[in-house]
């Protein structure tokens, strides 16, 4: 087959594809507008993040075979469409689930232990010691929305804490030997932590607002290194002034761009929401990298390779 490659990915992708016996098109520099103007001569299309693939896009492209996106969502696809077109959708949640597990944890850890205030502070001179004064996960009850393969690897990694692991998922039977899945109505009695590990949907869009909040018997701290758009800014800060929430590590923000590769969606003034955020002490942010590290880089693209290579082989 003919593959175009619109965004740059790790080198093992190429030399996998090409192996197998098909011909790679780098098109790392091409508009998207060139790139469906051409799309009639590939059998197929891997990408990431850098454009959407609309109902258009499908349409000037007959002979399409497959899409693959080099990560672990198909958000930015029209997935309805592509598969009554026949066309087959690959993901690569498997490559980047450990990275996410420990970048989660890390967060966690780091939000309990005010490790990025005391941090700063002694770079300023301040030794403020019972200001710092952290709290330990040993007792704690860990809430995990949505167990696929980003929640169950955070469940993994909190095993050796001594916290009891909760998880809540539209899908029936996911809890396995690290999370025990409940009703919502349990987990909202139960959880000190809520850690989001769901897809964008229209679901999940807007998730966790402020009935959301307030429905949990108990403050609770949050993570979110899922999709932005899921919780609601104001809400969320709402709640971190009147202590329902009492900290947030958020890898990614409800104003990204939706190639993850920007903040914003345009130049506008920043939402006075964010602007709390940015100097709330007890928030901790990361620029959409959970899964953006040394091994996943590889391991997307691994992932992405064999699920092609083994999907085609015998056709």
């Amino acid at each position: 087959m003919t593959i175009l490659h619109a965004d740059s990915n790790h080198p093992v992708l190429l030399q996998q594809l090409e192996a197998a016996g098909h011909q790679n098109i780098e098109a790392y520099n091409q508009s998207e507008q060139e790139i469906l103007e051409n799309q009639h001569l590939y059998d197929g299309i891997v990408i990431r993040s850098r454009f959407k693939i609309d109902k258009a896009f499908l349409d000037a492209a007959p002979n399409l075979k497959f899409i693959a996106r080099v990560g672990a969502g198909l958000e930015s696809i029209d997935v309805e469409y592509a598969e009554k077109r026949g066309v087959k959708l690959f993901s690569a949640p498997e490559g980047n689930r450990n990275a996410v597990g420990e970048h989660a944890l890390g967060m966690l850890l780091s939000l309990f232990n005010k490790l990025n205030q005391a941090d700063r502070q002694v770079r300023e001179g301040l030794w403020y010691r019972e200001a710092n004064r952290g709290v330990e996960l040993e007792g704690k009850t860990v809430g995990i929305i949505g167990y696929g393969n980003m929640g169950k690897s955070f469940a993994k990694k909190l095993q050796g804490f001594d916290v009891k692991v909760l998880c809540f998922d539209i899908l029936e039977g996911v809890g396995d030997e690290y999370a025990q899945q409940v009703g919502i109505e349990e987990f909202r009695r139960k959880c000190d932590v809520v850690s989001l590990h769901t897809p964008w949907t229209p679901e999940t869009n807007q998730m966790i607002d402020t009935a959301f909040i307030e429905a949990f018997k108990k403050p609770f701290w949050l993570l979110n290194t899922a999709r932005g758009k899921s919780v609601v800014t104001e809400d969320l800060v709402a709640a971190l002034h009147n202590k329902k929430i009492l900290g947030a590590g958020l890898d990614v923000l409800e104003y990204e761009k939706g190639s993850f590769e920007s903040l914003f969606s345009e130049a506008t003034e920043m939402p006075k929401a964010l602007q709390e955020l940015l100097v709330m002490p007890n928030v901790m942010l990361s620029p959409h990298v959970a899964g953006w590290t040394v091994e996943s880089h590889k391991k997307l693209a691994d992932t992405i390779a064999h699920k092609i290579i083994d999907h085609f082989k015998d056709l």
